[in-house]
């Protein structure tokens, strides 16, 4: 397993580690419980190394963005952030990934178990005049989530952040070194994200730490990240969406850009968009006692299985257990009714429209 620059401090905390996407991580430190209510009502601190990190340069990177990606890179300037799936020829969902407009080239940052075929995908379709960098071993990413980040991360790098807005940057330094800070995050609250050179990580790490004792700061695992993330209602990728799914189907249309010109998958998702997706990606709170898990059936109330949960847990925050999942179309109005088959019992529960937290 490899090892993030911060191993030793997780070891040292006696986190609970864990293989995840060939990383040796901490899935948590003094539970799933209290660290996921640490992120909802003071500040967590993330270590996110295992994520992936491509440079995209050139004269010819925004002709090569925007012909793999579903979102329309030309509009961002500079500072400004896009989320956008990556798909194949068929329209099914590569991975789900950030890009950070810079001065010179585009940042891109993707999923920690897609890093490899991300690479080979757009190394695959560059396009004249574009350099491609994997700059993921150099770098140490953090993230710092909760209603406290703000206060905090000013604190530590000594700056404001109050022209900073959601899904914005700004690169600053911090002990001479480079930070890229973001406001972005996948837990449903205010937050940011770190990178900066490995060489910085131990000490920017217990920083944080120390400066964030008065804000209830603590350090969080991946366990709490999961959680967070589906109450939130943030798709994650090998359960919610994968290649089998398109992002119509994920409702992520609002991130596919038909109008922009030919990118990757273009003609199957117009195809798509004008005759109808067959299944939907639905929420929903349990009516009924269980906890659903990925993989179990969803049914109609007549017993007929009409779709599968993707995600499901307890939710920390709502004390009541909630979940995702594909379901036939025609059942993916907010409000329906519908069974989880919970091993050998059909347990009910009811669609919601939005975020699980208000």
């Amino acid at each position: 397993m490899k090892q993030t620059p911060l191993t030793a401090k997780h070891r040292a905390l006696e986190a609970r580690m864990v293989e995840y996407a060939g990383f040796e991580m901490p899935v948590q430190y003094v539970g799933v419980l209290e660290e996921h209510q640490t992120v909802r009502t003071k500040v967590g601190i993330f270590d996110l190394t295992h994520m992936g990190e491509f440079e995209l340069g050139g004269p010819g990177a925004l002709n090569t963005l925007n012909h793999v990606i579903t979102n329309d890179a030309s509009r961002l300037k500079e500072g400004e952030i896009l989320y956008t799936p990556l798909t194949f020829d068929h329209g099914g969902i590569i991975d789900d990934i950030l890009v950070y407009r810079r001065a010179a080239s585009f940042l891109l940052v993707v999923n920690a178990a897609n890093k490899a075929k991300d690479w080979e995908w757009i190394e695959g379709h560059l396009l004249p005049d574009t350099e491609l960098k994997d700059l993921s071993d150099e770098l140490t990413l953090i993230a710092v989530q909760g209603p406290q980040s703000a206060p905090l991360v000013e604190e530590v790098l000594g700056i404001s952040l109050v022209e900073l807005k959601v899904y914005t940057f700004i690169e600053t330094t911090h002990q001479g070194a480079p930070v890229l800070l973001s406001r972005t995050g996948y837990t449903g609250e205010d937050g940011f994200e770190l990178y900066f050179p490995n060489s910085l990580a131990e000490k920017l790490w217990d920083q944080f730490l120390a400066k964030g004792a008065r804000y209830g700061v603590q350090p969080i695992g991946l366990g709490a990240r999961d959680s967070l993330r589906l109450e939130a209602r943030m798709p994650l990728y090998g359960n919610d969406i994968d290649q089998s799914t398109s992002p119509l189907e994920a409702g992520l249309s609002r991130f596919v850009k038909l109008d922009k010109g030919p990118f990757i998958g273009r003609e199957a998702l117009q195809r798509q968009k004008e005759e109808g997706v067959s299944r939907r990606l639905v929420a929903f709170t349990m009516v009924d006692k269980g906890i659903p898990r990925q993989g179990y059936p969803i049914l109609n109330l007549e017993g007929e299985e009409i779709g599968l949960v993707t995600s499901g847990t307890h939710s920390p925050t709502l004390d009541h257990p909630i979940g995702m999942g594909y379901v036939d179309v025609d059942y993916a109005k907010a409000d329906t009714e519908v069974q989880v088959q919970i091993r050998k019992r059909l347990a009910k529960a009811k669609l919601i429209k939005g975020r699980f937290l208000g």
